[in-house]
């Protein structure tokens, strides 16, 4: 696993549920009434609103779901304040682990992502000890059965994009957070689809885990993903295929 991309793919099939998918929601909602709160509720006029948006969308949120998370961002429907915290720590073999979180009792927050870490052989960190080592990024997911990568080399470039690399059974694009949307608009036109599509926190190195390291670190990650008032999380390990699709 190339640090983020094949978490969050895999993820992806993991989350076909009913119970991932109520969580899935709750997650998409926080990230909507927040940005809503935060740059207004006109998702033209608030890039942060339409990314949430989009999200939404692409798991079939309804827009009901959607308008109601919008109003009570900008204060028309009464709602919860969520606060915005990172957390950084170390997973087995050293890992590199990065989460977001929206919450509305960060003492709660703490104390269950302390708990997540210390059952899976990590442990949480001090804000800083591992952020430097992920860099913010547009990123898509393009399956090599799609295409090839001489076309779509060419499409991405030419819409804006950094890089194109191979990982495994697919293309990995890469794009400045600024002009992700310019790139995502020219992949919609291409005469492909694209599998994944999010402004995200990529590793700049990989930590390779086997073994039992690499069985704790998915288990952590999957009980991370699974707390409540986790949004996101990355990480930087390196962790083989045939593990990561059990």
């Amino acid at each position: 696993m190339s640090g983020h991309s094949k978490w969050s793919t895999i993820k992806h099939k993991k989350a076909a549920t009913d119970a991932k998918r109520g969580k899935i929601f709750t997650k998409l909602i926080k990230e909507i009434t927040v940005a809503a709160r935060m740059g207004g509720g006109d998702p033209d006029a608030n890039p942060r609103l339409r990314t949430a948006v989009a999200a939404a969308r692409a798991e079939n949120m309804p827009n009901n779901n959607i308008d109601r998370a919008i109003k009570k961002g900008v204060g028309e429907l009464e709602g919860v304040n969520y606060e915005e915290s990172t957390f950084e720590g170390y997973g087995p073999g050293g890992a590199a682990v990065l989460i977001e979180s929206l919450s509305d009792n960060k003492n709660r927050t703490v104390a269950d992502i302390r708990h997540i870490f210390s059952k899976n052989g990590g442990n949480l960190g001090e804000n800083g000890c591992v952020g430097w080592m992920f860099e913010q990024k547009g990123y898509f997911v393009v399956a090599q059965s799609a295409t090839d990568e001489e076309t779509l080399m060419e499409i991405a470039l030419e819409g804006g994009a950094e890089d194109v690399r191979e990982d495994g059974a697919n293309f990995e694009v890469i794009t400045d957070p600024e002009d992700f949307e310019a790139v995502k608009a020219t992949l919609k036109e291409a005469p492909f689809d694209y599998e994944a599509a999010e402004v995200t926190m990529l590793p700049q190195n990989t930590t390779n885990l086997e073994g039992k390291q690499a069985e704790q670190m998915i288990r952590l990650m999957e009980m991370l993903d699974d707390c409540d008032d986790v949004q996101k999380v990355y990480t930087n390990a390196d962790i083989p295929d045939a593990l990561m699709e059990v």
